[in-house]
């Protein structure tokens, strides 16, 4: 018999309802500006869809909502338990607060979007990591998280450098100028890389430390 998946509440419901709709807005609206911007350039769709997929930012909001996408949804498949996992939860929320911090302090006064795009921008890069975060804070169990769970959350944002490294040197684009080896070259798009890598294990750090503290007074 398959594990029952624990009853929401009508606020659970609701908030990651909500959430849900929201993630897979933000997504669909920045899907949309990216391939109707290769049309109007007379580019390949397909390519469009693999920069789409190819953003941290993109692939960390996808799996905010899928995650409260699987929270509200009363199947029992082991995707499902996964995406409600605590300690899956807990290193989602460190990679999108991630997305927020390293947008806001690196990339934002880079440019200035406007109509569509700002609201997609702020969806994506400040909207949904609040809500996230708010949903782990409030929903999520706690007392669940070791330090060992910080290192096995590092594997993502190390793969996906990895993959950035290899599409950069396929294509000549790594997507952030923060990153950018042809530009500022290897030593310091390491040096920025492994400042990113560091202020994502901080997050992580934090989040344990607040979990063992809920957890405590629980």
């Amino acid at each position: 018999m398959p594990r029952q998946t624990p009853q929401l509440t009508p606020g659970h419901q609701r908030y990651a309802t909500v959430g849900a709709l929201l993630g897979w807005f933000a997504l669909a609206v920045q899907l949309y500006l990216i391939l109707w911007g290769r049309w109007i350039d007379q580019a390949s769709v397909v390519g469009g869809l693999v920069r789409f997929f190819s953003f941290f930012t993109v692939v960390t909001n996808t799996l905010v909502a899928v995650a409260l996408s699987c929270a509200i949804t009363g199947r029992h498949s082991a995707g499902h338990r996964f995406f409600r996992s605590p300690v899956v939860c807990a290193g989602i929320t460190t990679s999108i607060v991630l997305v927020s911090v390293a947008y806001n302090l690196l990339l934002r006064h880079l440019w200035s979007p406007e109509g569509w795009q700002h609201l997609a921008d702020e969806l994506l890069h400040d909207v949904m990591p609040l809500l996230f975060l708010g949903y782990w804070w409030r929903f999520v169990s706690n007392g669940e998280l070791r330090l060992k769970h910080v290192l096995a959350w590092m594997l993502y944002p190390t793969l996906y450098f990895g993959y950035l490294l290899f599409r950069g040197n396929l294509f000549g684009d790594y997507l952030y100028p923060f990153l950018d080896i042809g530009t500022i070259g290897v030593q310091s798009a390491l040096i920025n890389a492994f400042g990113v890598l560091a202020g994502f294990v901080g997050i992580g750090l934090v989040i344990v430390l607040i979990d063992r503290f809920r957890g405590s007074k629980t």
